[in-house]
């Protein structure tokens, strides 16, 4: 959907802040651009917008040169989001978020009904919040009208320059997350600017990192952190990568123990040959734990099952996993099946979590998939 070949962006007084730029993004893949301030990210994406123009080099838009389409023509085919938003302090918000299609030459009538739809999917209800003016929003709804706003023509690409920068760590930990939702349910190609290299792990299907106007990495989130390319890559990423990696490494069948299992209606067993067991319904769905202490009394399972709190489905991140043990002070976490919702698959133990964390790093290192690797052969170093 997206190419670099070859681009540079030279200014006259000599400085380089993009150096020979050659990649792609995707059709429905978001690329997180990541680095210190002053590394060019920010001037690779004006490029693409041609709100900065490229000293040497092509960029393709759907196989496209933008260098021969008229630059406002192309604007209006690119949503974009910045960090301040933008947004007209004299329009409503359902206007603001119209304000695309209506230059588009939609008709005022389509223009509100496809606002009202884009700011339900950002999760602001247009009858709460279409008809009050920017000033009446707190900083996170801003930022959520400014992606709506961006996506209301329908673009195909997503330029989206520090969108969370500008508000408390709280808030932008629940607009990433209704972003990762909103990219989920619509796919646009998105560059996605950041100097958070946590931002930028927790939302890029790839990350590019920066040096100084050059890409020193490109690759998925996981390979970056486990394998940094460069000794400044090593650096910029961090020490405690491997705690980064938590994030982005899923929690796969395979790394999933079998405990004992009763079921809920069964009589209580004579004995366990574990402290616990797990009990299910008769459907195989998780219902809750039973101590080994009940083993041998009277009565049945269901008297007895205590509710399963510590839970999660396969997929999720190993850091989820880990929040969950510490949020629960439990020794292990129920996983169930993420699409038939509440079938048991197996639990995590804090030895499992870490087993797979390392056969993940070892995988990326050796191009293999991860059940493929040998937990024995796994340097623990």
């Amino acid at each position: 959907m997206i190419r670099f070949e070859h681009v540079t962006k030279r200014y006259p007084d000599g400085t380089t802040a993009v150096d020979d730029l050659s990649f792609e993004v995707a059709a429905g893949e978001l690329v997180t651009l990541v680095g210190p301030s002053g590394c060019g990210k920010t001037t690779t994406m004006k490029m693409v917008n041609r709100l900065i123009e490229p000293s040497e080099g092509r960029i393709f838009l759907d196989g496209e040169d933008i260098s021969t389409v008229d630059p406002v023509q192309l604007r209006r085919r690119i949503g974009y989001v910045i960090q301040q938003v933008g947004l007209f302090p004299h329009k409503t918000v359902l206007e603001n978020t119209a304000t695309v299609p209506r230059l588009l030459g939609w008709k005022r009538a389509s223009g509100r009904e496809r606002a009202a739809e884009l700011l339900d999917l950002v999760g602001l209800d247009p009858r709460v919040y279409g008809d009050r003016y920017p000033e009446q929003l707190s900083g996170g709804q801003r930022q959520r009208v400014g992606v709506a706003r961006a996506l209301a023509a329908d673009p195909p690409v997503l330029l989206m320059d520090e969108p969370f920068g500008a508000v408390d760590p709280v808030v932008r930990e629940r607009l990433q997350s209704e972003f990762l939702r909103l990219q989920a349910a619509v796919r646009k190609t998105v560059l996605f600017v950041t100097h958070d290299i946590e931002e930028a792990v927790r939302l890029g299907d790839r990350i590019a990192v920066y040096g100084q106007g050059r890409i020193e990495q490109f690759g998925p989130p996981a390979a970056v952190l486990g394998a940094p390319a460069t000794p400044y890559v090593a650096d910029f990423v961090g020490a405690d990568r491997g705690l980064k990696r938590l994030s982005v490494t899923p929690v796969e069948e395979g790394d999933l123990e079998q405990p004992p299992v009763v079921r809920l209606d069964d009589p209580l067993p004579r004995e366990l040959d574990s402290p616990w067991a797990v009990v299910l319904d008769s459907g195989g769905d998780l219902h809750g734990w039973i101590s080994a202490e009940h083993a041998g009394r009277t009565g049945t399972v269901r008297e007895h099952a205590r509710r399963m709190d510590a839970w999660l489905p396969v997929g999720a991140s190993l850091k989820q996993a880990f929040s969950t043990m510490l949020q629960h002070d439990a020794g292990w976490i129920a996983v169930v099946d993420k699409e038939e919702k509440g079938r048991f698959l197996g639990v995590l133990t804090p030895g499992r979590l870490h087993e797979a964390l390392r056969r993940s790093i070892d995988a990326d290192a050796q191009d293999v998939p991860r059940t493929t690797v040998d937990i024995d052969k796994v340097p623990s170093g």
